[in-house]
């Protein structure tokens, strides 16, 4: 069995078992065997033929594999295109996740195809063998840089490239295509509105007919509701330890849902009031320890959803910036450089949580019109 496994010995290459390794120790003090000087260099091993290079039909083949890939690449990237201006992008949640995945599965087969393609090129079609070339520290003689230059000529005819138009025009293509299901999307938002000023305001400050609860000094308040069921909540339902991911009542009804819900989504907690630590002008801002803070990290506006109860921390899963609840979210750990904003809320005549106002900062990270 042992000899079956064994490597063939090649001409010029020691085996292994010839090789004893000096050592001296306070029993011999004497080396047992002398280590020669030098090794010889025993070269490049010997190229073994592929199947592709002995046999025309399996060339062709690999040829043709090659070609498939770049297609499939090709439609994928197409594919992607159609479906990011067939599927239209309305409230329906549907619809969201059915462009996402026609875009993502769009890129990925679409990059998969090439690189697929192309390691597979290299390995069954293009032409194969070792070569040593020797570095040299300073410039080369003109005679060297003109076998350097034939080398890359060679190295492009050995590759088939010029000999296989249509595969040629397989890269070409495929290359080509694979970026627009990213670069179509973005250049078609080009045209969008990006007026920064708008991250100033949220619908947490409108009270459409339907969405409201009235205050016992007769103003009204935003609804806090459940997302994504939009069911609104009563604080009598809110126990110390949890936690509800919370949108404005009424929100899928709004014309522009997803530009709204990015901008009002707000993560609702409820603590030990006497572990709240709150300024004097925000003592009315939360309701018997239960506080309301936008969702939006202000780092650079990933979702802060993940909440240590033990801790009363929130942590953004983005670069980990770390918001204390208690003390009215402030920044303990991370690159966040301010806290979250509070939502103030208070109960309505029915026992619902309402909000109270809009957000008194702007959410979100910070942007070029902002002072901090």
């Amino acid at each position: 069995m042992g000899d079956r496994n064994r490597r063939p010995h090649r001409p010029g290459r020691l085996d292994r078992s010839e090789v004893v390794v000096s050592s001296i120790d306070q029993y011999n003090p004497a080396p047992t065997t002398e280590v020669p000087e030098r090794f010889e260099n025993p070269g490049l091993e010997e190229n073994l033929p592929r199947l592709t290079d002995a046999d025309s039909g399996a060339r062709k083949r690999a040829e043709r594999l090659v070609l498939i890939l770049f297609t499939l690449s090709i439609l994928a990237s197409i594919g992607a295109v159609v479906g990011y201006f067939a599927i239209p992008l309305d409230n329906t949640l549907g619809n969201v996740r059915l462009s996402t995945l026609v875009l993502g599965l769009g890129l990925g087969i679409g990059f998969f195809g090439i690189g697929a393609a192309a390691i597979h090129w290299a390995k069954a079609v293009m032409f194969y063998y070792e070569r040593i070339e020797l570095r040299h520290p300073t410039e080369s003689d003109p005679e060297t840089k003109q076998v350097a230059a034939q080398m890359m000529i060679d190295g492009v005819n050995e590759s088939g490239i010029a000999r296989r138009p249509v595969l040629k025009g397989a890269i070409a293509g495929a290359a080509a295509l694979a970026p627009l299901p990213i670069l179509v999307p973005l250049i078609g938002n080009l045209g969008d509105d990006w007026d920064v000023s708008k991250f100033k305001h949220t619908i947490w400050g409108e009270t459409p007919e339907g969405t409201y609860g009235t205050l016992p000094d007769g103003s009204r308040g935003r609804r806090l509701a459940r997302d994504p069921e939009d069911t609104p909540i009563k604080a009598s339902d809110v126990t110390i330890g949890s936690v509800f991911h919370v949108i404005p009542q009424g929100l899928n009804d709004e014309e522009d849902f997803y530009e709204e819900k990015a901008k009002s989504v707000v993560l609702l907690v409820r603590v030990d009031p006497r572990v709240l630590k709150e300024r004097p002008e925000r003592a009315d801002w939360s309701y018997d320890g239960i506080v309301a803070y936008s969702k939006i990290c202000t780092h650079v506006g990933c979702p802060v959803a993940l909440y240590e109860q033990q801790t009363h921390h929130l942590l953004c899963p983005c670069h980990q910036s770390t918001f204390d609840v208690t003390d009215e979210a402030k920044v303990v750990f991370g690159p966040a450089k301010r806290p979250l904003p509070q939502l103030p809320i208070a109960v309505d005549d029915e026992g619902y949580l309402v909000a109270r106002s809009d957000f008194t900062e702007p959410i979100g990270p910070s942007y070029w019109e902002r002072l901090k």
